[in-house]
């Protein structure tokens, strides 16, 4: 029987279906860790770390005091 992920790794993948499927287009803004914890029935905390781990690899930008968006990986190709 296989084991369940950790919350903020579903909401890490469920946000990245949604980047793929073009819910949040390269250059969006996500919306605040305060809605996106409302929407995933959780803390801010464990969206912050979904959030956080998405920003190490590159594929989110945080931009202190404006928010968070989607990396546009089309400039980074260049």
């Amino acid at each position: 029987m296989p084991y369940a992920q950790p919350l903020w790794r579903q909401i890490r993948d469920d946000l990245r279906a949604k980047i793929r499927a073009g819910i949040y287009p390269p250059g969006s803004k996500l919306p605040s860790a305060r809605l996106l914890a409302e929407e995933y029935d959780t803390s801010h905390v464990t969206v912050r770390r979904a959030l956080d781990s998405m920003i190490e690899l590159g594929e989110l930008v945080g931009r202190m005091g404006i928010g968070v968006f989607v990396a546009d990986t089309s400039e980074q190709d260049s």
